[in-house]
């Protein structure tokens, strides 16, 4: 294989962080078993944080940035892969503590990577990425505690960002009335177009004198912030309503009350899509394939190419960034 692309994460040993373009060969890549040549990636927060240095979110140096990956097998020791496949890989390690997908190659483990869904092309994979499969699984755990339409509304906070703009967009068209929770709001006609009932701006929420237990608005929730934002979600929850818990981006201390959830019945589900197991994840992108599937992908979606990637990461950072950013890596 001659040298390709990648975009390498350093740390100098004064702790300094260097990223940029480098050229790698086969042998710079850590072991696996299926060799991929990435067609496309994504960018996720994560990746933002990890690309600035501003989170400590790689875990081993150098290593090639991004979390999403998709593209055709090259060469494959794991039976179920051969060379021509078009296959997906995200979450586990990728891009964290082993090479991930900003670049042309990749080699990555059998057990982590999926057969692309039948319906969907390899760039409507990585427009949905993590942070689709994310909010997909969050839905998936919601419906599995008995959420349904009927029940009443659904919030969703950090409504713009990738994960929350795409659970808007799945919820509206799983039939439940969204309520999109967001402080930009020059956002609100877009997320109409996605299918919100109604935009709430977060100036409208006391956070400072939240109440143990207040009037019960929601049915269900996805929470992309934490902090004070998830503490008052819970205190204003339906009766045997639920919460995806997905994000930290209002930080991770969550000052509540047992109230909610011994009063009410009120659920508060984890939602971890880096390490969920194999059966799990391939249940939730066959439904990403279909009744998941965002009806205004495109929409959502802006593609960039390889080498616009740099200056994409503060614009995330700065939160400046709506909707998702699809990276086309190769042909």
């Amino acid at each position: 294989m001659k040298t390709f692309r990648a975009y390498m994460v350093e740390q100098g040993a004064d702790r300094s962080h260097k990223a940029g373009f480098v050229e790698l060969n086969e042998e710079a890549l850590d072991a696996g078993d299926v060799l991929i040549r990435v067609c496309y990636s994504s960018i996720n927060y994560k990746d933002a944080l990890a690309a600035t240095g501003k989170g400590r979110i790689i875990r081993r140096f150098p290593c090639v940035a991004g979390v999403d990956l998709a593209g055709i097998v090259e060469r494959s020791a794991a039976p179920r892969f051969r060379p021509g496949d078009a296959v997906v890989a995200t979450s586990y390690d990728i891009g964290v503590a082993r090479h991930g997908g900003y670049a042309e190659y990749a080699l990555v483990p059998g057990g982590w990577v999926l057969p692309l869904p039948e319906g969907m092309s390899l760039r409507q994979s990585m427009a949905i990425g993590t942070a689709g499969f994310t909010a997909a699984l969050g839905v998936q755990r919601m419906e599995e505690n008995g959420l349904k339409p009927e029940n009443g509304p659904v919030l969703v906070t950090g409504a713009t960002g990738g994960v929350g703009s795409l659970a808007v967009d799945m919820l509206a068209r799983r039939g439940y009335e969204v309520v999109a929770l967001t402080g930009k709001a020059d956002q609100a006609d877009w997320l109409r177009s996605l299918g919100a009932a109604r935009v709430m701006l977060r100036s409208e929420i006391d956070l400072e004198h939240v109440k143990p237990l207040d009037k019960g608005l929601w049915a269900g929730a996805v929470d992309c912030l934490g902090g004070d934002t998830l503490a008052w979600l819970a205190s204003t929850m339906k009766p045997q309503g639920c919460i995806a818990s997905i994000g930290l981006a209002a930080g991770v201390e969550l000052k509540t009350t047992v109230m909610p959830f011994i009063l009410r019945g009120v659920s508060l589900l984890g939602i971890d899509s880096g390490y969920v197991g194999a059966a799990v994840r391939e249940k939730v992108w066959a439904r990403l394939a279909s009744d998941l599937k965002p009806a205004h992908l495109n929409e959502l979606t802006r593609e960039i190419e390889f080498a616009q990637l740099p200056e994409e990461f503060d614009r995330y950072i700065a939160g400046q960034a709506h909707g998702r950013v699809v990276v086309r890596i190769s042909d």
